[in-house]
């Protein structure tokens, strides 16, 4: 299994890049999400990768993040969806507009990816509802985005499950917090928004 590549990037062709490794061309396809956000050819990338082999080939995937990733192994794991179709979904949402669907169970943003019809839509959400980690609807890791934010937004979430708060309500109170947030703050004022609405 190869899980992680890190070379030159030599080609873009969306949804293709070619990524040399030690005089080795690796062909991977990339959602856009991660498109958008590789550097000029001729400059190092270091890419997390999904390996799928089938009979008439060997297809490597690769993603800005782990959380992206590990949404396209989730999605894989859904009956007829296939490599094409999760490549699309990562494509017209981020992970954490994805995880923040299923929380909320909106059919309506996977609708407007190509391809999701109302129903593939339901059945979706309905299956990735407890697959995917509770901490990307919260802003798991984003491409290009700092660690440290994403972190807060993730401990801020927990804090607010932990003190009984469901998903929905949490989401609905983080969603005006700005990304830069201390934790204690988040809390604060999460906490101050849901008194209001009860």
């Amino acid at each position: 299994m190869i899980g992680r590549l890190t070379g030159t990037l030599i080609e873009k062709n969306p949804p293709s890049i070619t990524v040399d490794v030690h005089g080795l061309g690796y062909e991977v396809d990339v959602p856009m999400s991660t498109f958008y956000n590789l550097p000029a050819t001729g400059e190092k990338v270091s890419l997390h990768t999904h390996l799928i082999v089938r009979e008439d080939g060997h297809y490597l995937y690769g993603f800005a993040s782990p959380d992206e990733r590990t949404a396209f192994r989730q999605l894989l794991k859904i009956s007829g969806i296939g490599a094409r179709t999760a490549l699309a979904v990562l494509s017209g949402m981020s992970v954490t507009e994805l995880a923040q669907a299923v929380t909320l169970q909106e059919a309506g943003r996977l609708t407007k990816v190509p391809g999701i019809g109302k129903k593939t839509a339901e059945r979706l959400l309905l299956e990735l509802r407890d697959r995917l980690p509770k901490t990307l609807a919260a802003g798991g890791t984003k491409v290009g985005a700092g660690d440290t934010a994403s972190d807060a937004l993730a401990d801020i979430m927990n804090a607010l499950l932990a003190l009984g708060y469901n998903e929905r309500e949490a989401l609905t109170a983080m969603k005006g917090l700005p990304a830069e947030i201390s934790v204690a703050d988040g809390i604060r004022a999460a906490l101050k928004l849901l008194s209001k609405s009860s």
